[in-house]
């Protein structure tokens, strides 16, 4: 005949890492479903204020006295340009999708919005970065909207 000696429980410790851990999982998949959702519906609305970026982690209002918008121009990044993004520094880059703040082939600090390489407006401003966009009607950035 066998006896049966039973372990002693254990604390809840393991219960609360797990937790957090879980926790961390969840955040996680929330910001990578918002990341995925941004990508398709990101938005930037030419006004007399401004140039106004909604639904990204880098939304933000740029003033239009600080826009050079006489120098945007349209730009293919599959072509050899000083204007490639070559390294990030605080964004997002998926395949088909870069977002946040990077330095281009040239050394200046920009913030991209891009999803489609072939089609970036490439606006100066005159707070000391650019801007890379995929736009769906480049010609109204360049010339001022509408």
């Amino acid at each position: 005949m066998s006896e049966i000696f039973p372990m002693i429980p254990a604390s809840p410790k393991p219960l609360w890492i797990l937790g957090g851990i879980l926790l961390l999982l969840l955040a996680l998949l929330g910001l990578f479903s918002y990341i995925a959702y941004s990508s398709r519906t990101v938005q930037f609305e030419l006004s007399r204020q401004g140039l106004r970026v909604r639904g990204s982690l880098y939304r933000r209002m740029i003033p239009t006295e600080s826009l050079i918008v006489e120098k945007a121009k349209q730009i293919d990044l599959r072509e050899p340009t000083s204007y490639k993004p070559m390294l990030r520094t605080n964004g997002i880059g998926l395949p088909g999708y870069a977002s946040g703040w990077f330095r281009l082939k040239n050394g200046e600090k920009a913030l991209l919005y891009v999803t489609d390489v072939s089609n970036v407006v490439y606006v100066p401003t005159r707070d000391g970065y650019s801007l890379l966009l995929s736009v769906a009607q480049p010609r109204n950035i360049s010339t001022g909207g509408a």
